[in-house]
């Protein structure tokens, strides 16, 4: 499959992004998600780009970000995802969403290396970001999804979500939500390819890149295999650009390898 993906980027003289026309929503706008911000707005200038944040993180004096616009979400609250839709409606029809939030880490939440560290707060804070949103911001947009136009809905996930790659063990929260996230996105796919079957369902391995997610485990990754967020930003895109509906609910690392579930 690999081989056959990046067969389809290469013959591609003209990115099919550029004749792409609507809304293009990026949920999670950190280094990832203005990175790819960015990268859309080089490949597929005819889509108005959209990121969904808790805060405003545009700079005026870039002037870059002036077309981009801003809609507040914290994906984690049940009337913000509500907001969403209603906000996106003064805008051409959606046809892109990629959503980036991601939690690792944080106050009172570390990757757990052994079972007496688990603890029932840091899962759920896990589920809820990693698990729970992806699928309920599919629900909170689906409506803006028309069963004629082709789409992409796509989330990133991790390769530590696979439970046949797993060979090390830890994490548990983690790599738990993930595969959580994936098992709720690839029936999402399914239920999807009946009624919007046009529409492509991707979950994304986007490898260790440089922001504030993977800081505290950078130290051990070969200089190499960790991206800046603009180099990560491009490989996705060229990812989905050979996925369409006859791949979607797949689960594909940053190189267009299928990982395993």
């Amino acid at each position: 499959m690999r081989l056959q993906l990046w067969d389809f980027v290469a013959m591609t003289s003209a990115s099919p992004w550029q004749d792409w026309q609507g809304t293009g929503l990026v949920v999670g706008c950190g280094g990832i998600g203005q990175a790819l911000l960015q990268e859309l707005g080089r490949i597929a200038p005819r889509l108005q780009l959209v990121g969904a944040s808790r805060r405003d993180w545009r700079s005026p004096q870039d002037p870059f970000w002036r077309d981009v616009k801003y809609v507040p979400l914290e994906l984690t609250e049940d009337a913000s995802l509500a907001a969403l839709a209603p906000s996106l409606q003064k805008w051409p029809p959606l046809r892109l969403v990629i959503n980036t939030a991601g939690l690792l880490h944080g106050p009172m939440l570390q990757p757990e290396k052994r079972l007496n560290q688990v603890n029932r707060q840091a899962l759920e804070r896990s589920f809820a970001v990693n698990a729970f949103a992806p699928l309920l911001l599919a629900q909170a947009i689906e409506a803006l999804l028309t069963p004629e136009d082709p789409f992409h809905f796509a989330s990133l996930s991790a390769r530590v979500g696979s439970i046949g790659d797993n060979q090390l063990g830890g994490w548990y929260a983690y790599r738990a939500a993930k595969a959580a996230q994936n098992q709720m996105l690839r029936t999402l796919a399914l239920e999807w390819a009946r009624r919007k079957p046009n529409g492509c369902v991707s979950l994304l391995h986007p490898g260790t890149t440089a922001t504030a997610l993977s800081a505290p485990f950078q130290a051990g990754v070969p200089p190499e295999r960790l991206f800046s967020p603009g180099r990560a930003a491009q490989q996705l895109v060229n990812v989905l650009a050979g996925l369409g509906p006859q791949q979607t609910g797949q689960f594909w690392a940053w190189d267009g390898q299928q990982i395993a579930w």
